[in-house]
This record gives C-alpha cells, sequence and structure tokens, in this order.
C-alpha cells in the first residue's frame, strides 16, 4: 500500500475533473478523496496499491475529455489506511 498527495493545475475545473477522477479511482480500487482548491487546482489525496495508483497517476496527467492538465505534483505521505472510499470533497 502506497499513499499519493496530488495537486493538478492547468484547466482543471468545471470539465468534470473531479467525477471522472472519481470513477477511475472506484475502477481501480483506489481510496480517499479529491476536492477543488480556490486557486483553481484540483487536490487529492490517494491510497492503494502501486500499480493501481500508479495508473490512476497516469490518468491524472491527461484527465477527462475537456482537461488540459499542465502539472501534477505527486508527494508520496506515510499510508494510514483511513480511508473505506473515494470520494469528492466540497
Amino acid at each position: 500500500m502506497k499513499r499519493y498527495h496530488l495537486f493538478i493545475s492547468g484547466k482543471v475545473q468545471g470539465v468534470w475533473y473531479r467525477q471522472s477522477m472519481l470513477h477511475e479511482a472506484i475502477k481501480l480500487g483506489i481510496k480517499g478523496w479529491v476536492k477543488n482548491l480556490s486557486d483553481g487546482r484540483v487536490e487529492a489525496v490517494i491510497e492503494g496499491e502501486e500499480d493501481a495508483l500508479k495508473k490512476l497517476i497516469n490518468w491524472c496527467q491527461i484527465g477527462p475529455p475537456e482537461a488540459i492538465v499542465n502539472n501534477v505534483e505527486i508527494i508520496e505521505e506515510v499510508t494510514t489506511s483511513e480511508f473505506s472510499s473515494f470520494k469528492i470533497l466540497y
């Protein structure tokens, strides 16, 4: 199990990024959360098996069809296993 804290920048709000990420995370068995930030970025904390996390991070670098991703900042953190699902925070 691994845990990453992500900050995604670009045209990532108003393009169904969070909802699309929710579907991808559930499909891959990843737990955590995703939310919009007031500065226009999307923030996420993801926990799961390393292969699944790599797939989700690769997806994050592209996002849904309307998104234009400029950068994904990836910070590895200590796994806490605190999540029981993946959800969108508001």
